[in-house]
């Protein structure tokens, strides 16, 4: 299996996967590591990527921070390693979809997804993400871009879907099932690896700014995604039509770099959000966003400067403007390849600049500034800054409701031996001698190995 893009030579080692976990932390200083066994099974699933690949002497075959040396610029160490590894692989538990630090890390790589859909043109998905599962979480308890990849956790054994790794490696009769099951992950891994071909991301974006693609537990978000711009049966005369479909959302300002209409590349970076999308055309939807006192949704609005060439349009975004909507926030995407917007630059941003600016002033919400956002990468890096302005603008703006219902049952534990996969893989605890408890590797003293009954 050839490996590709390892890293050239005097560059630093880049990663084939990056595995991405929440830390558990101690209950007492004292107390030894908990993510040991993380860093256990990390060990285990690199050696079987070795195994799988030909990756070369030097190059790491994952990437997990406990490697990380003391002093070492971390974000820099992390952008890097999201920005060159081909599988991303984010470890379930309960905590991982709490963090911030983990939802930083999913929306950075799955940026780089969505980037490559906007180039291809067969219209297939390829997310190249694997997840592995450390303790199984509901499937209710998934936010979003999790829960769209579907994922067959029961293929690497009804055990493994019922315990996760961290029951697997804990229980000394269920080893041979966690053997099987890292291996099968590796397999994973190096499939996708090489079935994707995943481009390289920016490895020196500022981390700092990545948004988490996890929103708050609970209810679903919603954002309304509504386009204004021309169609080629309506271009001003002197308007190519390269860039326009038979619909207003087929509009597609980064032809030919972009494949895509701009409203399904928008989309694919809001749901890694965390968001549940709609999408629409400003037109026909003008009088129920405008007319409404109170927001319905947080909105964000994909404005195409030729569709202001009819005063009816312009009078559309007055009226945005002048109403007070800033829970809508308005993106003027541009291509500063186009030659037509060349020729009318000044022209095309005088006419946005006086309908946008129209309204009371501190009311507008969130507007792209410098006449418009000229790049695909722009748009990008860009559009989190917009949702989240409309998201903050509408929760300052929406009339609140009570949950319906009267709340539900109270919380029960779970038996011994319930998970999520189709099985109940624990055997009984009564009068069977059999050993269902601690392996007793917990007692390792403090930064060295778990102990380890396998044959080599």
């Amino acid at each position: 299996m050839d490996l590709e893009g390892a890293g050239a030579q005097g560059d630093e080692p880049r990663p084939y996967f990056f595995l991405s976990y929440a830390h558990t932390p101690r209950n007492d200083p004292k107390d030894k590591d908990p993510n040991l066994w993380v860093e256990r099974f990390y060990r285990d699933l690199c050696a079987h990527v070795l195994q799988l690949t030909s990756l070369p002497a030097g190059v790491p075959a994952g990437f997990l921070d406990q490697q990380m040396q003391p002093g070492e610029g971390w974000q820099e160490r992390l952008s890097e390693s999201l920005a060159y590894c081909k599988v991303f692989v984010p470890l379930y538990s309960p905590r991982y979809f709490l963090s911030e630090q983990c939802g930083r890390e999913w929306y950075a790589f799955s940026s780089r997804a969505v980037h490559y859909q906007a180039a291809r043109s067969n219209g297939s998905q390829m997310s190249g993400i694997v997840p592995a599962l450390w303790v199984p979480v509901p499937p209710r308890h998934l936010p979003q871009p999790a829960e769209r990849l579907q994922f067959n956790h029961a293929a690497f054994g009804e055990e493994y879907a019922d315990e996760g790794f961290y029951g697997l490696i804990k229980l000394r009769y269920l080893r041979d099932q966690y053997e099987r099951a890292v291996y099968l992950l590796a397999k994973r891994i190096v499939k996708v690896a090489e079935q994707s071909r995943m481009p390289e991301g920016d490895p020196h974006q500022d981390y700092a700014a990545v948004p988490s693609a996890f929103g708050p537990p609970g209810r679903a978000r919603q954002m309304e995604i509504s386009v204004l711009a021309c169609s080629r049966s309506d271009l001003p005369p002197d308007r190519a039509p390269d860039c326009y479909g038979p619909a207003q959302r087929d509009w597609n300002p980064y032809h030919p770099k972009s494949s895509r209409p701009l409203a399904d590349h928008a989309v694919d970076l809001v749901r890694n959000l965390d968001y549940q999308v709609r999408v629409g055309e400003f037109e026909a939807e003008a009088e129920r966003m405008l007319g409404a006192e109170r927001p319905q949704a947080p909105g964000l609005l994909l404005l195409d400067r030729w569709a202001l060439d009819t005063p009816r349009r312009q009078e559309l975004l007055r009226r945005l403007s002048e109403n007070g909507r800033p829970w809508i926030s308005v993106m003027v995407p541009w291509n500063r390849d186009d030659p037509d917007s060349g020729r009318r630059e000044a022209e095309l941003r005088a006419v946005v600049e006086g309908v946008l600016e129209s309204g009371p002033e501190g009311e507008h919400g969130h507007r792209s500034h410098g006449g418009g956002v000229p790049t695909l990468e722009a748009f990008s890096q860009e559009l989190p800054g917009a949702v989240k302005s409309a998201e903050r603008h509408y929760a300052a703006h929406a009339e609140t409701f009570p949950p319906e219902g009267a709340g539900g049952a109270m919380p029960r534990l779970l038996i011994d031996g319930v998970g999520y996969g189709s099985s109940n893989s624990a055997p009984s605890v009564t009068g069977t001698g059999q050993d269902t408890g601690d392996t007793g590797d917990g007692d390792a003293p403090e930064g060295e190995d778990p102990a380890d009954d396998r044959e080599p």
